[in-house]
């Protein structure tokens, strides 16, 4: 591939392993520029924009927002000269990484303390589980979840 080729939409998306509405929809959101048209109204790309999407597919995977990743990709652009700023979106992602993990233990010891109080055998007619995500009990029990 020639750097002066230029691709259609179908091709690009193909090539980066996405759907052509994910590149229209990155192209909304200005995560890739507006692309050429051919004469016939064909989208055309340059070569680059595969590893554009690639880049961004990579980033999402490591949980990053389409709006941070509109940050790293400046920081591509300007060729890495800003490895500072890249280190610091790097950590914060990390500490959101660690507060959901805070939050997804939290929901699993809820979890488990309901199943263990649910023994299933019980002779009482409520379910304990259920009865702990009714908005009853949680206004009998004075708005405790």
């Amino acid at each position: 591939m020639t750097s002066h080729e230029r691709l259609r939409i179908g091709t690009v998306a193909a090539r980066a392993g996405v759907n052509v509405q994910t590149l229209r929809y990155y192209e909304r959101r200005g995560l890739l520029a507006r692309p050429e048209r051919s004469p016939s109204g064909y989208r055309e790309y340059g070569p680059e924009t595969v590893r554009i999407i690639r880049f961004i597919k990579r980033a999402q995977e490591l949980g990053f927002t389409l709006r941070e990743i509109q940050d790293l990709l400046r920081l591509r652009e300007a060729g890495g000269r800003n490895r500072r700023r890249a280190r610091q979106l790097a950590g914060a992602k990390i500490q959101d990484v660690d507060q959901k993990i805070w939050r997804l233990q939290s929901i699993k010891r809820a979890l488990v303390t309901l199943v263990e109080s649910c023994a299933c055998a019980g002779s009482e007619p409520e379910c304990p589980i259920l009865e702990a995500l009714d908005d009853d009990a949680v206004e009998r029990n004075g708005g405790a979840r």
